[in-house]
């Protein structure tokens, strides 16, 4: 029911966009190659096309604003911000009406940014906060805090730690240093999980123990490299368990920090089973979609892109009409300029237990696609 409602939503969605837009009937389908005038021109800056959910992220809110009518232009910057800023200052010289950005360095782009205002381009920061400027205007993302909480929540409840059981051995791990997603996503489960680092029912060997949430970056693994995390779970296993210690549970911020983490547990010689450490990770990736049906990845917090891409798509349609553009949050994400209205969507929680009813039934994977 809950995926029929979200097809009804988004079918209906796009009825409403290509009404305002019936003019636009005869531009062609290819990205950035449409004939419409460029008062229709959506402008898409996204990361990277290496990490599986932004192809994804990319590629479905293009084909939500074509199909609507809109002309688009979609850039990947293969993680590089010299990349992307050249990206956005080509889509500006198109003079789009609307600029919609996944920043990979959330501070870098105040000065292209300041450009799209002088010619009063709108700006919606996805998922990632542009920080730094005053040059962005709107902020859709999910409920980033909420995500690390429902991480730290998890182990909680997995180790037994709120019935007194313990001590256990902690790795934690942060996401990249330049996303200010990574704060909140840190914050979130260091609330839960510091009250028991410090009562002793969390022990962190590798002596890697943020004082505060504010020292997130001291765990924070940069670009969110999957190969960088497993370098850094290699170094704390080698330096750190020896004689016998071992790990037991890993604060992975995200899947692909938790590929990393996986293949370093199993090269350093952890089997699935009794003594497999609880992983906790993020975005519903395929690969770790597959690990927690194999065991290697205890759980991960699923944020349905699709309804991300749906909310910025009427986002859009709601600044090119001059309607008012709905939000939710008007008070939690300041980025050191301005408080920045923004639209948070709500998170879900995905184990063994529950990839079919929440992955496979929804409609984001199929079955055979995962092996069931």
């Amino acid at each position: 029911m809950a995926q029929k409602l979200r097809v009804f939503a988004a079918v209906a969605l796009a009825a409403t966009l290509a009404a305002t837009t019936a003019c636009s009937a005869s531009r062609a389908e290819d990205s950035g190659a449409g004939s419409g005038s460029s008062a229709d021109l959506i402008g898409i800056a996204m990361p990277t096309k290496s990490l599986e959910r932004w192809n994804n992220d990319g590629a479905h809110l293009d084909d939500l604003l074509k199909k609507a009518g809109y002309t688009t232009t979609l850039q990947f910057a293969d993680n590089k911000v010299d990349q992307q800023i050249t990206q956005l200052q080509n889509m500006i010289n198109q003079n789009p009406k609307v600029l919609v950005v996944a920043s990979i360095d959330g501070t870098a782009l105040s000065p292209v940014l300041a450009k799209a205002a002088q010619q009063k381009i709108k700006v919606i920061a996805y998922d990632r906060l542009i920080n730094s400027t005053p040059d962005v205007d709107y902020y859709a993302t999910f409920d980033n805090y909420q995500v690390g909480k429902m991480q730290g929540e998890f182990v909680v409840k997995q180790l037994g730690l709120d019935s007194g059981k313990g001590p256990f051995n902690l790795e934690p791990f942060a996401g990249s240093s330049d996303d200010n997603n990574a704060k909140f996503f840190f914050s979130g489960a260091w609330d839960v999980l510091k009250p028991y680092v410090d009562s002793g029912k969390l022990v962190i060997p590798s002596g890697k123990k943020p004082a505060s949430d504010e020292d997130w970056k001291n765990v924070s693994i940069d670009g969110w490299s999957s190969q960088k995390a497993q370098s850094e779970m290699d170094n704390r296993i080698n330096s750190f368990y020896t004689g016998g210690k071992k790990i037991d549970v890993v604060l992975s911020p995200n899947d692909s920090l938790a590929l990393g983490i996986e293949q370093s547990l199993e090269s350093k010689g952890y089997r699935v089973g009794a003594g497999w450490p609880v992983v906790t990770g993020q975005d519903a990736d395929l690969a770790n979609t597959k690990n927690i049906l194999a065991g290697k990845q205890s759980m991960t917090v699923w944020k349905d892109t699709r309804a991300l891409g749906d909310q910025v798509a009427k986002m859009v349609d709601q600044i090119v009409k001059s309607a008012t553009v709905e939000t939710n949050d008007t008070k939690s994400y300041d980025n050191g300029v301005k408080v920045v209205p923004s639209y948070l969507l709500a998170p879900v929680v995905v184990t063994k237990d529950d990839v079919k009813a929440k992955l496979v039934d929804s409609g984001f994977y199929t079955a055979d696609k995962l092996g069931l």
